[in-house]
C-alpha cells in the first residue's frame, strides 16, 4: 500500500466540515488532500481563500483544477495508480469541484495459478468437462476504490463505481510520490 493511501486512511471517519482540514474533527474533499499534503510533503505551499459549496461556479473558473495544477504533478487520466489524487466534475457543464485519494485500481492478473486453471476447466457441478469462461471478478485482484470526504458522510472509501469513473477529470500525485 502506498503512503499516501495508508495516510488518506487514517482519516477515514473524520466528520464533513466545509473549508475544515483536521484528522478526527472535520474536512471537506479539499481539506482531506491538504491535510495529506501536511503529512506526507510539510507545511501547505498556499492557503486556501475562503470559498462556498459551489466553488467558482457562477464564475465558471476553474479555481480547484488550477490550484491542483500549481501544487500537484499532473498525469494521464488512463495512468490510474494507487495514491493519486483525482479530480471530478460532478455534473457536465459544471466546474471540477470534489477531490479524492485513489486507494485501489483494478488489475488483471498476469495468469491463473494451477488451481485456478484445473477449476476454470471444470464445469459447474465440478466433473472435467467443457471449460466454463472466467469471470471478469475472477480475473481481477482488486474493485477500484477512493477515499474522500464527502457531504453527510465525512471521509470514506467508496468503490470507484463507473459513474465515478466517468466524473474524473484530472489525475495527480504529490510531488516525490510518483
Amino acid at each position: 500500500m502506498s503512503r499516501v493511501v495508508r495516510a488518506a486512511r487514517g482519516w477515514i471517519g473524520t466528520p464533513y466540515v466545509h473549508q475544515a482540514s483536521c484528522k478526527g474533527a472535520g474536512c471537506d474533499c479539499l481539506g482531506l488532500i491538504r491535510g495529506l499534503w501536511r503529512e506526507l510533503c510539510g507545511a501547505e505551499p498556499e492557503a486556501p481563500p475562503a470559498y462556498t459549496m459551489d466553488w467558482s461556479e457562477p464564475q465558471g473558473a476553474e479555481a480547484l483544477w488550477q490550484a491542483a495544477t500549481r501544487h500537484l504533478a499532473a498525469k494521464p487520466l488512463h495512468e490510474a495508480a494507487v495514491g493519486d489524487v483525482i479530480l471530478f466534475r460532478m455534473r457536465e457543464g459544471s466546474v471540477a469541484k470534489h477531490l479524492g485519494v485513489q486507494a485501489a485500481v483494478t488489475e488483471p492478473r498476469a495468469s491463473l495459478g494451477p488451481a485456478e486453471r484445473e477449476r476454470s476447466s471444470r464445469p459447474e457441478g465440478g466433473s472435467t468437462g467443457a471449460v466454463r469462461p472466467v469471470s471478469r471478478a475472477e480475473l481481477c485482484s482488486s474493485t477500484p476504490s477512493f477515499i474522500h470526504a464527502y457531504a453527510g458522510h465525512g471521509v470514506v472509501e467508496s468503490p470507484l463505481s463507473p459513474p465515478w469513473q466517468r466524473r474524473i477529470v484530472a489525475r495527480f500525485h504529490f510531488p516525490g510520490m510518483s
